[in-house]
This record gives structure tokens, C-alpha cells and sequence, in this order.
């Protein structure tokens, strides 16, 4: 059933089982795991079903430090979450986001990084990401480059410290529209949209929740009481809530050590430069590494480092991706072009209008080709802006003549990358966040050094000659993060060290979960969803077996 929580009368109190807070990919998943338990489930969405601005507003906040970007665009407060930003393309089709897990390395206690390790390893997780594999509609749990190549699509010869891994691509569907109305059947299931938390509630001692405050930009409050209740509503915003319920303990729910907040961390988007290949044929050995189909799932190649090179010179861990870009000619073609179309009425633009035009007519031969790309096939006009895939084509190699390099990295954790509530309010009079953002010396450490061995091992492979760009001393950062927001509740099994316990339960309270990335204790390279729907699988099993340990009385 979906109800706009916008119609109910204040004053309302909701009984219910469980009561999950945000219809992103966690809660999204965790209510599918639960429609076939013997419980009732609510699940309380912020947005609607469309995107609003008024609502959307909600995500509001500042960020202090290095700079880090809007707050607002990063989330998307509507049923399916980040999903809705999801906009990889594949010829004509929308095939949302990439997948791929978390390395081995990335859940071990690493020597050279403070905070690292998780209360379990890799291996532990792998049946939850067979499962979640099936969630996401994607192909086998299997990212190795040997079952994704073949003697067309080989993997580029390195020697030593490089290799060669795949990420794999599932559509964003599943999460806006088509899960959507798996729940809206569901029995068991009752999904409010447009109910915006606002105060967790617990008893004397704060060692249980007893019902959640609920609000709408409408006006009306309501309550939502239960047995167990999962906060499943973001990196960033997780840790916003928890801070909010501050009437019992005055540092917030489940900030009893400090630590609500903290480990902020993200995956930074930085240009490591351009490649230039050692003949034009490279083109013709690249396919792996393009977005494209095999056994007709979308995938695409990345080079990362060995975890035996990150173990013996303490990196952290780090992907590279290739995307071929137009010769220089071509690209002063297409960026006369884009200033004759965007800015036509500009004085000192008419002037220059017939040398810009120039520009234009002599770099057709990538203009015309790309437009009809861009026109018919609905792919990327200029490949290397299009951050998530290139299209690519074995008989257009002379079009290009070098590839830009883009890391997507690990950031290393750490306790002053926080969230805090500042003294702004929103449409909600709920405090509003503030994030404290920094590079740490590793972070930088990383990105330099790893540049460093894969210019060589380039070279040492005779693919080419890789021309490293910095901004001075500097990585040359592109964007601070990807929109994926981590660690802000952070998991452990010492309650001084993290805010939930192996089990996502918050510590010190004995019905309140997390779902979601910000249990992350540290975050790999990796896109985290395919990790937030594995770990939400893991979370549904392990509160149907407390659900099971409680008396349940059935109201359809």
C-alpha cells in the first residue's frame, strides 16, 4: 500500500513491526526481503513519487574545509533515492549506475591506515553479494577481467603492478518504478511518502526507541510506533537524525562516544592526465575498457593497482579509467561550436564568428560523426566529458588520437571529515548540516604515487607515454567526491570506535538499526550500492531472526 502521508490527520499514531526510514536502495531492499515475513513493515519516505524542489530543499547544508560542493545536489529526496540521478547510457537505452564490490584489501586492518578493517571479511560478505547481484539485475557475481575478455577484447599487457577489473552495470529501474510496485502489492508493506523524520524518541535511559515524530511540509505531525526501527536515509543524513534526537541524550542518539558524524568520507574524482598511445592500433586493443555488452549485461573495464603494490608501499586503494578524446583540431571544433550556439548574442563572439566558424568546418569530420551519434544513438558528443562510459567504435580510431585518464579513490578514514548540525534551519525548523571536508597527506600520498607506477608501467608495456597532470604539487581534482557519502555511522564491535555494531545495530540501543554506507568503516575505490544492497540483505535476515523472537500480532 502507498499513502500520501501529507492526508493524515495530525495527531495520527501508526502501529507497525518494523519501521524503515528513507526508500532509497537500503530501504528499498530491505522492505522487498520482508514481504514474505509474518510482520507488518512501514517504510517513511521524505519525497514523493516526482521530484520537488520544496522537498528537495530539505537537503540543504554547508560544507567547511576543502572545497566540497553543494550538499543539495548530492541526494535526491524522492522514492528511489540517488537512483533518480542514475544517467548512464548505453546506446539508447538508460543503464543507471556501475557495480562492482569492495576488494579483500578494503575490509582488512591495513598497518599504514588508521581506522581501517571491518568486523568481518570480504569472504563473509560474498553470499550477500550473490543476492544482491540478482537485486540489482545484474549478470554473475564475478568482476575478474578473464570471463569478461576474449581474443577481440584482450586486457592491456601489463607486467607487474597494474591490473585489469571490471565493473558491471545494472538498470536504475528497478529501484524508481519497478520495486516500487512489487511494494505497493505487498501486503505486509506500507510505504508513506512526503513523511519527513524528525525526532527519534526513546524511553528514560535511551536504550530503546519508542516511536518516531514525523512531519510534512504540509503541516501535519504524526507518529510512527514499532519493535524495531532501521534508519535507511543516507550517508550524510543518517547521521543528521541521529544528532536531531538530542532530547535524551543531549550529543544525540547513539553519540554517547562522539562519534555520530565522523569518518565522513567519499570517492574523489581526480584527472591523472593523458595517455598517448604508442600507435593508433592501441584503439583497436581497448574494446574491454569501453562501456559495452557481454552476455548482454553493460560493463566496463578499469586498471587498478595490485594489492600487493598497495600492501609494500602503503597506498590505499585506487581505480583508473580510459576514454578516448578527439585530436586537438577536434576539439577546438567543438568548443568553437559550443560558444557560436551558447553564446551567439555576445558582442566580442560576433566578431570572432567567422574564425569560429572556421574552427567548425575543419573539424567536421569529428563534428558531423558525433552528431549523429549524439542525435540518433543517444551517446556522449564529446566521449571524454562523458563521465560513465564512451561509446566505442573499432573503425573510428583516426578520430582520436589520446585518451584521458580518470581516478575514482579511495579516501582515507578520518574522525575530523564530519558531519555536524549548524544554526540554520529548514522549511522543517530542523537544524541544518554542516560538513567538514579535507585531503589528508595519504589521500594525496595515494594519488600521487599510484600516478607515478602506472606512468611507468605504461611505459614498461609499450602501450604509450602517460602525461601526468597536476595543479602544482597537487592531484588535479575534478570533484572532491561522486555523490557517495560513507562512514558517518560507522561499524565496530567496540562501541568507542563506531556508532553501529557488526550487526548495524546501533550500540547502546537495542531496537534502533543503519542501513547504508554510512556503516562503511572505510570505502575502497568501489561505487557502494551493490555493497548497501548486500549488507541490506544481510540486515533483513538478521532482524527477521529478532522479529521471530518477538511476539507479532498481524493487522492487514
Amino acid at each position: 500500500m502507498l499513502i500520501n502521508a501529507q492526508t493524515l490527520p495530525t495527531g495520527e499514531s501508526i502501529e507497525t513491526d518494523v519501521c524503515i526510514v528513507g526508500a532509497g536502495p537500503a530501504g528499498i531492499t530491505l522492505a522487498r526481503e520482508f514481504t514474505s515475513a509474518n510482520f507488518r513493515v512501514c517504510l517513511l519516505e521524505s519525497g514523493g513519487l516526482e521530484f520537488d524542489t520544496k522537498t528537495q530543499s530539505l537537503c540543504q547544508g554547508e560544507s567547511v574545509g576543502n572545497l566540497f560542493g553543494s550538499l543539495n545536489d548530492q541526494r535526491r529526496l524522492q522514492f528511489g533515492g540517488t537512483a533518480n540521478s542514475w544517467k548512464i547510457r548505453l546506446g539508447d537505452n538508460q543503464i543507471g549506475v556501475r557495480y562492482v564490490p569492495l576488494d579483500t584489501i578494503d575490509f582488512e586492518k591495513r598497518d599504514w591506515l588508521p581506522y581501517s578493517g571491518w568486523p568481518f571479511n570480504k569472504s563473509h560478505l560474498d553470499q550477500f553479494y550473490q543476492r544482491a547481484q540478482v537485486v540489482c539485475k545484474l549478470g554473475a557475481f564475478d568482476y575478474d577481467a578473464e570471463v569478461w575478455q576474449n581474443a577481440k577484447t584482450p586486457q592491456l599487457p601489463f607486467k607487474s603492478r597494474v591490473t585489469t577489473s571490471i565493473f558491471q552495470f545494472g538498470p536504475r529501474a528497478v529501484f524508481t518504478h519497478e520495486y516500487r510496485e512489487e511494494l505497493k502489492q505487498a501486503k505486509n508493506v506500507t510505504i508513506y511518502l512526503n513523511a519527513n523524520l524528525m525526532e527519534i524518541e526513546t524511553e528514560e535511559t535511551a536504550q530503546t526507541v519508542t516511536r518516531l515524530r514525523v512531519a510534512c511540509l504540509s503541516g501535519n505531525e504524526f507518529w510512527v510506533r514499532a519493535k524495531v526501527f532501521i534508519l535507511a536515509a543516507g550517508g550524510i543524513e543518517n547521521a543528521r537524525l541521529l544528532l536531531l534526537s538530542n532530547k535524551t541524550q543531549t550529543s544525540g542518539l547513539g553519540n554517547q562516544n562522539d562519534l555520530v558524524g565522523r569518518f565522513f568520507m567519499d570517492h574523489p574524482l581526480v584527472s591523472c592526465g593523458q595517455l598517448i598511445p604508442a600507435s593508433p592500433d592501441i584503439f583497436n586493443k581497448t574494446a574491454l575498457y569501453d562501456l559495452r555488452r557481454v552476455k548482454n549485461i553493460p560493463i566496463m573495464g578499469k586498471l587498478t593497482l595490485t594489492k600487493e603494490v598497495m600492501r609494500r608501499e602503503q597506498l590505499l586503494n585506487i581505480s583508473a579509467l580510459l576514454f578516448p578524446i578527439p585530436k586537438p583540431y577536434q576539439l577546438k571544433a567543438v568548443n568553437s561550436l559550443k560558444t557560436l550556439l551558447t553564446s551567439i548574442n555576445d558582442s566580442q563572439v560576433q566578431k570572432n564568428s567567422l574564425k569560429l566558424l572556421n574552427n567548425v568546418v575543419l573539424g567536421l569530420d569529428y563534428i558531423l560523426p558525433a552528431a549523429y551519434r549524439a542525435l540518433i544513438k543517444h551517446q556522449p558528443f564529446l566521449p571524454s566529458l562523458a563521465w560513465g562510459g564512451w561509446s566505442y567504435l573499432q573503425d573510428n580510431e583516426q578520430r582520436f588520437s589520446r585518451f584521458e585518464v580518470l581516478h575514482q579513490t579511495e579516501q582515507a578514514p578520518d574522525p575530523d571529515n564530519r558531519i555536524t548540525l549548524s544554526g540554520d534551519r529548514d522549511r522543517l525548523n530542523r537544524q541544518k548540516v554542516k560538513l567538514n571536508w579535507r585531503w589528508s597527506d595519504i589521500d594525496i600520498r595515494t594519488i600521487k604515487r599510484a600516478q607515478d607506477i602506472l606512468k611507468e608501467e605504461i611505459a614498461c608495456a609499450g602501450i604509450g607515454q602517460l602525461e601526468i597532470e597536476r595543479d602544482g604539487n597537487l592531484p588535479k581534482l575534478i570533484h572532491p567526491g561522486t555523490h557517495h557519502h560513507m562512514g558517518t555511522t560507522r561499524m565496530h564491535d567496540d562501541p568507542k570506535q563506531g556508532v553501529v555494531d557488526r550487526n548495524c545495530k546501533v550500540h547502546g540501543v537495542s531496537n534502533l538499526f543503519i542501513a547504508g554506507s554510512s556503516v562503511f568503516p572505510t570505502g575502497g575505490y568501489a561505487n557502494p550500492t551493490l555493497s548497501i544492497v548486500a549488507l541490506a540483505i544481510r540486515l533483513a535476515d538478521h532482524v527477521k531472526t529478532v522479529m521471530a523472537q518477538k511476539t507479532v500480532v498481524l493487522k492487514y
